[in-house]
This record gives C-alpha cells, sequence and structure tokens, in this order.
C-alpha cells in the first residue's frame, strides 16, 4: 500500500501567539486497516438489510419481476 505525502507551507502572521506549532503523529496502518474493515463490514451489513427489506416487501406485495431483479443483486451478497 503505497503511503501518501502530504507537504505544508507554514506562514507566520504578524498576530499569531508564540507558542510554536506542533505536528500531528501520523496514524499507524493497524489503525487505519482496522477502522476500514469496520466500515466495510457496516456498509456491507446495511446494505445486506435495504436488500432483504426491499424483498420481503416484493414477496408481501406478489410483485414476482421485482423479487427476481433483487433477488438477483441478492446473490453477491450470500456466496462466501
Amino acid at each position: 500500500m503505497k503511503k501518501q505525502k502530504q507537504s505544508y507551507i507554514l506562514v507566520k502572521y504578524e498576530n499569531c501567539s508564540p507558542q510554536p506549532f506542533k505536528a500531528k503523529k501520523e496514524i499507524s496502518y493497524e489503525i487505519k486497516l482496522a477502522s476500514r474493515l469496520i466500515l466495510d463490514e457496516l456498509t456491507f451489513s446495511h446494505n445486506k438489510a435495504v436488500i432483504e427489506k426491499q424483498i420481503n416487501s416484493a414477496i408481501d406485495s406478489d410483485n414476482r419481476s421485482e423479487f427476481y431483479e433483487l433477488s438477483k443483486k441478492y446473490q453477491p451478497f450470500i456466496k462466501e
């Protein structure tokens, strides 16, 4: 995974406080990975729940064409 670089230009203004700038510590790779995995899992479960709700409403309304369309969208969620 490539590391992203950022460049900063520090400019001292006339009315600036005399305290020095404090650099922020870079976030570690493990924290970035864990947060990414959590967000991916939350997104996956939310999308799966939305499609399940739509499938159930299609079944309740006896709409076969919508059910078949949604079941095709649902296939990637059940394959492991």
